[in-house]
């Protein structure tokens, strides 16, 4: 499991898979609650000596504008985790409460099929085959999803 983690942080620029395994401890409990991290994006070329990486946090909606406020005091903690200055920035992406959510939401099921005989009726008078094809179909969308 130890080794599936740190594939799939390194995946996301995570040198230390301890910032994603110890989110909570690192930024405390109400912080990890309304935000996780989600990548680190180091520079290239001739910047990368001179500077840092940039962390990127998820933020629950509105706690987006407390963690701007919060942000060198979160970048403090981060780095204390490191050991060393690793990260220079940090940048906060705004997401809704399905992003936190401890399971992903069921899919619906798909709407049930509605018989023929309950759609029929409603295009019989029409003498136009493909018109009144077309009013069959579109009567059968709607009462399947009218019974939702």
């Amino acid at each position: 499991m130890r080794q599936k983690i740190r594939e799939l942080g390194e995946a996301r620029g995570f040198a230390a898979t301890r910032l994603l395994t110890h989110w909570p401890e690192i930024v405390g409990e109400s912080l990890a609650a309304i935000a996780k991290p989600l990548e680190v994006r180091h520079p290239r070329g001739k910047k990368a000596a001179e500077e840092g990486a940039t962390l990127t946090i998820l933020a629950l909606g509105a706690a987006a504008l407390r963690l701007e406020m919060e942000k060198e005091r979160l970048r403090e903690r981060v780095n204390a985790c490191y050991g060393y200055n690793a990260i220079a920035r940090i940048r906060i992406k705004q997401a809704g409460p399905e992003a936190f959510a401890k399971a992903p939401a069921p899919i619906p099921p798909p709407p049930a099929p509605v018989p023929p005989d309950a759609v029929e009726p409603l295009a019989k008078d029409v003498k136009d085959t493909e018109l009144r094809l077309a009013l069959a179909a579109l009567a059968a969308n709607v009462l399947s999803r009218s019974r939702l």
